[in-house]
């Protein structure tokens, strides 16, 4: 059960000047917790703290930031159940994918421990000419500073996690900002890290309001921004951030290739799975699968029969598989796509039904390519099935998308995997799985509408640090 109220904080502090945020159990619709709101005062003073903290963090050795990264895997593996029951509650998470997020919350932290102790340098030759005799460089990276982060509702703990556990990993004081609907794990976090030796100032994490967190994004003491969310505030946030570098992990419209020489029911059982884990509310969740024509209709009957048989309901229930949407706006949203494109031609396969934040698992076939449902990002538990002829052609149906996450291909085809990996406009393409997949030590992002730059423990290590030069001459006398 949640707690009656959890506290921000502040320069590694717990505060509780209010209880202004309310928290709802994503499944009844009932107030489940109430969390400390901060204002533009709390942010600014966090900002402080963190500029004050930067040297401080900067000197802390290896050893220690490792330390305190292992302190966390400690005690977010002592309170895996109560941070798996807190994501039922404030994400609607099916208790099943919960457990699942802490495990990765674990990975995650204890990936950025074994990082901390080598992050690495390079040796440079210099004398490339007789001027430069005598010459040898050496780089080494050193922490950016302090970093502003912006987490999303969708992965409430382990999206948190990309952007924290690294900013340990290479001693960068951070703001963090969860999602005002999903704070409860982040709070964890802070309450684990409270509980650490790091510098005052090393941490602050504040839930507060869109329209009061303009300092995440404009103030210049932060030079780095780190935003996971909707493509439309992401690019808007870098419109505005200034001279500070922007990494942005965005949308997605992830399409699935499944070629005629694919096993069938273990594509089947991916697609399942990628397509509406957590209620589709990824953006690598499968919203696109295209099937060779001579499959096409195996696949199709093989799929209804999975999705019409997945358990949904109340997320705290074992046995549950589709849980509620993050609210019943979003739901409606979804609702109104498919209608939508039944309108214009589609066929429901399955699914459609709505009752407040809950939609029923849905497949469609026959979607107008311009349609909402198929062009943008359902972020729900929908998919459309289409077929294709040639493989090449449905490698160009991929990549026509403002999107490119990443694309999953179902094929046993050496030439045909070299194809996709050559040809596909995403940040990653997976083989035989889903697009969905990942792995916490993987670089991870996307190109056009979907992002800029990549996250995984060594990608973000590198975004937090910048690289600094020695050269160092020998002077004649003393060459041998």
């Amino acid at each position: 059960m949640l707690r009656e109220s959890y506290p921000y904080y502040v320069a590694n502090e717990a505060r509780s000047p209010n209880m202004d945020l309310a928290v709802t159990d994503k499944y009844s619709g009932k107030i489940a917790t109430h969390v400390a709101l901060a204002d533009a005062k709390a942010i600014d003073e966090a900002i402080s703290w963190a500029v004050r903290a930067a040297e401080p963090m900067r000197r802390m050795p290896s050893y220690a930031r490792q330390q305190v990264l292992m302190h966390c895997v400690e005690r977010f593996t002592a309170r895996a159940d109560e941070l798996a029951r807190a994501l039922c509650v404030e994400a609607g998470k099916p208790i099943r994918d919960a457990r699942g997020e802490v495990s990765r919350l674990i990975d995650t932290f204890r990936i950025a421990a074994e990082e901390s102790v080598r992050i690495p340098g390079e040796l440079l030759t210099l004398d490339i000419a007789p001027r430069a005799e005598g010459y040898q460089g050496m780089v080494k990276r050193v922490p950016i500073g302090p970093c502003s982060f912006i987490s999303p509702f969708n992965f409430p703990l382990n999206l948190a996690a990309h952007k924290v556990a690294p900013a340990l990993a290479v001693g960068c004081p951070f703001v963090l900002k969860p999602a005002s609907r999903t704070p409860i794990g982040a709070l964890i976090i802070g309450e684990v890290l409270a509980e650490t030796n790091l510098p005052k100032g090393a941490f602050s994490i504040l839930p507060c309001r869109r329209e009061g967190a303009d300092l995440f994004t404009t103030d210049e003491r932060l030079k780095l921004l780190s935003f996971t969310g909707s493509p439309e505030v992401g690019w808007a946030l870098k419109a505005k951030a200034g001279k500070k570098p922007v990494v942005l992990e965005l949308g997605g419209n992830a399409a699935c290739v499944v070629d005629q020489d694919a096993d069938i029911e273990d594509a089947v059982e991916r697609i399942i799975v990628g397509a509406f884990y957590q209620s589709g509310q990824s953006c690598i969740g499968v919203q696109r699968i295209l099937a060779h024509e001579t499959i096409y209709e195996a696949l199709k009957v093989r799929l209804v029969e999975r999705t019409r048989a997945l358990p949904s309901g109340d997320p705290a229930l074992e046995a549950t598989f589709i849980g509620p949407m993050i609210s019943e706006g979003e739901a409606k949203r979804l609702e109104t796509w498919i209608q939508a494109a039944r309108q214009r031609g589609a066929r429901l396969l399955c699914g459609g039904e709505r009752e407040g934040a809950m939609l029923d698992a849905t497949l469609l076939e026959g979607v107008p390519i311009d349609c909402d449902v198929y062009a943008q990002e359902a972020f729900g538990p929908v998919a459309v099935l289409s077929s294709f002829a040639d493989f090449d052609a449905a490698l160009r149906e991929v990549n026509n998308s403002r999107f490119g996450l990443q694309a999953g291909i179902f094929t046993r085809d050496i030439y045909k995997i070299q194809r996709a990996w050559d040809t596909l406009e995403v940040g990653g393409v997976v083989i035989n799985d889903v697009p969905s997949w990942r792995v916490d030590n993987m670089p991870y992002g996307g190109i056009k509408d979907s992002g800029l730059g990549r996250e995984g423990i060594r990608s973000a290590i590198e975004d937090m640090t910048e690289p600094r030069l020695l050269v160092l001459r020998t002077p004649p006398s003393e060459r041998s």
